[in-house]
């Protein structure tokens, strides 16, 4: 087995740093320097623990994708620790019981392979079905739709008993699901807001929630809760877009942006993803070693808790450089598919499911002879008046 992080504190300081993650620990606090190293330091340790776990979790069910030969994407990733503390101290829950410290990710084409592929894994799966949250049959108030599972972590050998008991969420969705998370990522990022948990426009808010209720009226399924019947909806969302000339922002995001050249080729798969806030840039740093990637991330977020930058940050596992785009398009951009079907529905047309609807892909580029190409950059240069 390759060498995977381990927890390197007891559950005792485990649950004592859940407790301090809640509190101000920036520079410009009064906490002492030494107390707040030590509990990201332990905090650190117990997420970079659940890397080989995930990573289990993740093979396991890309298998089984394979096995009855549904088309989809895969990839997995840690939960930033910005969300940890927000999750922290807006809920009960501790830190050593948060069920999606680790997270997987399957994004299929469509509704029929969100179901084969559930099937297939509660039939049989190497880990402890913990509960599972069913969002595509019972979507959230926001509209949120995608079906998720929490996995604990079960060790087949004694090597691998020191991550027992770890717990997993897999997420499984349709494209067209994925595009709306997408673009409510996506637009958040743009207007400087947190749409996804309910801070910002109330437009915009509305209009996700009111195509949420269209797309799954495509994938026939149950539309959410505070959603009109559909001669209503379209003409509210069709209202909306007016309002919020929420075709031309999607755009923007779209088509602001265009890649360096230096994209990232040789081992690793293992990516960072900063985000910067000032200049919009988005930069990507490959990885072929876990520690290297948490080391990194580990230094980025504690200058992000000390306020020596904006950025977001988040580390994801795919099997090809091109699914990174396809997996975390909000980072990127690319709103395409959503954009797609706003834009049929205010034209009078139905929304179409990802694998009727005809968009363009974004280019796998061309490799590049070898040199120091350690950053992928994307630069938004329309977003600003000249």
């Amino acid at each position: 087995m390759p060498d995977y992080p381990e927890l390197r504190f007891s559950m005792q300081e485990v649950r004592a740093a859940g407790k301090r993650l809640k509190d101000n620990l920036s520079l410009d606090s009064d906490v002492d320097w030494r107390d707040a190293h030590h509990v990201f330091s332990v905090a650190n340790s117990w997420r970079d623990s659940h890397y080989f776990p995930m990573r289990s979790v993740y093979l396991s069910a890309a298998i089984r994708m394979r096995k009855i030969g549904i088309n989809g994407d895969m990839a997995a990733r840690p939960k930033r620790m910005a969300s940890i503390r927000r999750k922290l101290r807006q809920s009960d829950i501790h830190l050593d019981r948060m069920q999606d410290i680790g997270g997987c990710r399957a994004i299929l084409d469509d509704i029929a392979g969100v179901r084969s592929l559930l099937g297939e894994i509660n039939e049989d799966f190497p880990h402890h079905d913990r509960r599972q949250w069913p969002y595509i049959d019972e979507p959230k108030d926001d509209g949120y739709r995608s079906h998720h599972i929490s996995f604990e972590f079960c060790p087949r050998t004694k090597e691998q008993s020191v991550f027992s008991g770890r717990r997993i969420e897999f997420q499984i969705r349709t494209r067209l699901q994925h595009s709306w998370a997408t673009a409510v990522e996506a637009v958040s990022l743009f207007n400087g807001e947190d749409l996804k948990h309910h801070h910002g426009s109330a437009d915009w808010l509305r209009l996700f929630k009111l195509m949420s209720g269209e797309f799954a009226y495509v994938e026939g399924c149950p539309i959410g809760p505070g959603v009109p019947e559909r001669p209503f909806r379209i003409a509210e969302i069709i209202a909306l877009e007016a309002k919020l000339d929420a075709i031309s922002t999607l755009e923007n995001i779209r088509t602001a942006t265009t890649y360096a050249e230096t994209y990232l080729y040789g081992d690793g798969k293992f990516f960072l993803i900063v985000y910067n806030n000032i200049d919009h840039t988005v930069s990507v740093e490959r990885y072929s070693e876990i520690l290297q990637l948490q080391a990194r991330l580990a230094t980025i977020e504690r200058q992000i808790e000390d306020g020596l930058t904006r950025s977001k940050v988040v580390t994801v596992e795919v099997s090809r450089v091109e699914n990174l785009v396809r997996t975390y398009p909000n980072y990127f951009g690319d709103v395409g598919v959503f954009l797609n079907n706003l834009r049929r529905i205010v034209q009078g047309q139905d929304a179409l499911e990802f694998t009727l609807i005809q968009q363009a892909r974004v280019r796998a580029p061309t490799p590049v002879s070898p040199g120091d190409t350690r950053n992928l950059s994307r630069r938004y240069t329309r977003w600003f008046p000249n």
